[in-house]
């Protein structure tokens, strides 16, 4: 079955918590991105882990590749599950990546995070990517940069549901897909391009859907976020 993950994008740590704490039981699996950690720092993972919840630390790691070793040598460390470096970086540093996490992790006694590759971002189109000299459409750039980030052992990559089809062809069963763009047909698009439903990302095999404003800034998030998880369920 897809699994939800709230994305909880607010830079307001004890908003951000309240919110964690309102969507539970419902939902366990949240989302630090860039926001919430430049506001809280590690101390926010802590205190959604004390709660009881699986963290996602969207950092998107992107940098030479003793950089990113460091980092993720640190952030191995967090107790965090699952990671996003970005596959834009190259073979080796995504190597570096995981070999951060697993050191990170093994020097505090922790599991391991699951590493997986930003590709191409929700945000960004055809004409996006040919602008910075990409002249690959967005799902062939998707499929090489998932096989190249399966090549370096990563555990999956963040795709939108448009390129899941092709990711399926070309990597292991085991392969995590994590698809953000996710707009319900009562939400708004906002600054999203490729997008999706959350029934048509879990017929097109998402192992994961983040979901963040249709939910954060719905009038009642319990709610928004049971819609979702009912849809995910009939798809």
């Amino acid at each position: 079955m897809t699994e939800l993950i709230v994305a909880l994008d607010n830079p307001d740590e004890r908003e951000a918590l309240a919110l964690a704490e309102e969507l539970m039981p419902a939902v366990d699996f949240f989302k630090v991105g860039l926001s919430l950690f430049a506001a809280a720092g590690p101390a926010v993972v802590d205190r959604l882990k004390s709660l009881g919840a699986s963290v996602f630390l969207d950092l998107k790691f992107h940098d030479i590749p003793a950089q990113v070793e460091g980092v993720c040598r640190i952030v191995g460390a967090y107790g965090v599950d699952m990671v996003t470096v970005h596959t834009f970086g190259g073979l080796e540093m995504m190597r570096a990546a995981q070999r951060g996490l697993i050191a990170g992790a093994s020097g505090a006694n922790r599991g391991v995070p699951i590493a997986v590759g930003v590709t191409v971002l929700t945000s960004l189109d055809a004409g996006d990517l040919e602008a910075t000299g990409v002249t690959a459409l967005p799902q062939d750039q998707v499929g090489r940069l998932a096989a190249l980030a399966e090549g370096a052992g990563l555990a999956g990559v963040v795709a939108s549901a448009l390129e899941i089809p092709m990711i399926r062809t070309i990597t292991p069963k085991s392969f995590k897909v994590v698809t953000p763009g996710i707009r319900p047909l009562w939400a708004d698009v906002g600054d999203q391009k490729r997008v999706a439903t959350p029934a048509e990302a879990a017929k097109a095999g998402a192992d994961y859907v983040v979901v963040g404003r249709p939910i954060t800034g719905a009038d009642d998030s319990s709610e928004a976020a049971d819609r979702i998880i009912e849809e995910l369920v009939l798809k």
